[in-house]
Parts: C-alpha cells; sequence; structure tokens
C-alpha cells in the first residue's frame, strides 16, 4: 500500500519521531530522517524492520531555514517526490513563572516549535504542487496544551497553540493542490519527555502528582493511520492520549 512513498519526519532521533519513523518504514515507506543528533538518527535508521522501506540519515537543524531547504532539496534529488511530512520536532522551556523567563528561553522555543514546521511546510507544499502525481500530505504534532496549558508553559502552550493555526491555514490554501493537512495532539506518550510523570508533575491546583502515559507505539500507530488515507479524505484533528490523564474535567 505505502510502496514508493516518500515521507519525511522530523524530530527523527528518539521518542514520537522515531516511533513514527520506523511505523511508518515498516509499512512501506521511503523515510527521510531529519534532526539535529547524527548519532541518534543513524540508532533510529539501524531498528528499520526487514522488508520494510528504506531510511536515510539526513542531519538537519529544522530552525535554520538554509538546512532546511538543503534538506528538502536532498529528498528531491534523492527520491524524486515527498508524499508525506511530519512535523515533529519540539522542544519545551524550563518550567518556571513566565515573569522569569528570559527572552532567549523564549525565542529558542518559537523557533523549534513554529519557525521549524513553518519552514519545512513551506518547502514541502513547494515540492509537493508540482510533483507528479501532485499532492501530499502534512501532519504537524501539536499538543494536549493546543487545548489546555500546563502551569508555567507560556513558550510550550503558546506555540502549540499556534500549531493549530498553522494547521488549518495548509488545510485551506493547501486544498487547491491537493495538499492534506492535519494535526495530531499527543498527551503524555511513553517517551523520554515524559519520565517525569512517573515522579510527580504540577498540577493547576498546585499539588504535584503523578501522571499516566501510554505506550508511544499508540502515537505511531495514528500517525500511519493519518498518513494512509486517500488524499481525499483527512484527519484534521486527533487526540490521543493516556486515559487517565487529567485533561478532561475540573481542577
Amino acid at each position: 500500500m505505502s510502496a514508493d512513498k516518500i515521507a519525511l519526519v522530523t524530530g527523527a532521533g528518539g521518542g514520537i519521531g522515531r516511533a513514527a519513523s520506523l511505523a511508518l518504514q515498516g509499512a512501506g515507506y521511503t523515510v527521510v530522517l531529519a534532526g539535529r543528533r547524527a548519532a541518534e538518527l543513524e540508532r533510529t535508521a539501524a531498528m528499520a524492520v526487514e522488508g520494510g522501506g528504506a531510511m536515510r540519515a539526513v542531519p538537519t537543524d529544522v530552525g535554520d531555514p538554509e538546512q532546511v531547504r538543503a534538506l528538502f532539496r536532498k529528498t528531491a534529488e534523492l527520491f524524486g517526490r515527498l508524499d508525506l511530512l511530519f512535523n515533529n520536532a519540539g522542544i519545551s522551556a524550563p518550567g518556571i513563572p513566565m515573569e522569569d523567563l528570559t527572552l532567549d528561553q523564549w525565542s529558542a522555543v518559537v523557533r523549534v516549535n513554529l519557525t521549524a514546521p513553518f519552514l519545512c511546510a513551506q518547502e514541502a507544499v513547494k515540492i509537493m504542487k508540482s510533483q507528479t502525481p501532485r499532492g501530499g500530505r502534512i501532519i504537524n504534532n501539536g499538543s494536549i496544551s493546543a487545548h489546555a496549558p500546563r502551569p508555567n508553559s507560556a513558550p510550550y502552550t503558546a506555540t502549540k497553540h499556534a500549531i493549530t493555526g498553522l494547521t488549518k491555514c495548509l488545510s485551506l490554501d493547501g486544498r487547491k493542490y491537493g495538499i492534506a493537512c492535519g494535526q495530531i495532539d499527543i498527551g503524555n506518550a511513553g517517551t523520554e519527555m515524559t519520565a517525569r510523570m512517573a515522579s510527580g508533575v504540577p498540577q493547576a491546583d498546585g499539588s504535584r502528582k503523578a501522571e499516566p502515559v501510554m505506550e508511544v507505539r499508540h502515537v505511531a500507530d495514528a500517525v500511519l493511520y493519518m498518513a494512509n488515507l486517500p488524499l481525499d479524505a483527512n484527519v484534521l484533528f486527533m487526540t490521543v492520549m493516556a486515559t487517565g490523564m487529567p485533561f478532561v474535567g475540573r481542577g
């Protein structure tokens, strides 16, 4: 089903990016692995399953416009097209009161969480609108924070709200080119970033509590489902979360 389809995943050196890359590769996609840590990208590539698609690691700082242009130029040169972009790379700032954050800390999160997805989507659209057959799919990694913040998370929450706006604009503007865009909002997937959940994280009422997590493979399966839809169908927004996490309800 996915033979000869080309996917590009940012933040592919670990966590959700690694899991999604391996799910896509196992389903037959050729996957371009992008991220800053070359060794971790190669580690992802080494996990490829026999009989799946190829993997190609391309170390890239996705917040750097020149490196992003080089990444997509290389993808087009190697494979001739691009069918899927998973805008996954993201970071957070220290969990401190907003008034204590520095401009550099704010700007770093905006650069990776918002500017980078814009840059990558921009280059993806250029390829997808001009290739034959025309079109493709962009999936943006949002967050539960796109709907409700955690305490002391202004930079991360603001950028994830902005990703929702970017998703809607890409879905609208890409329509005439056969480009579908959707967003997956993830809550408490079991990765390195959520290891702290077991020891307790700040809650809205000022307490600190442990929170349940779900296996990251469920996120990878959801990304694969979205990716495998025909281009005349789209999941605009999907929320995948640990059932017991404190998201729905009053704190």
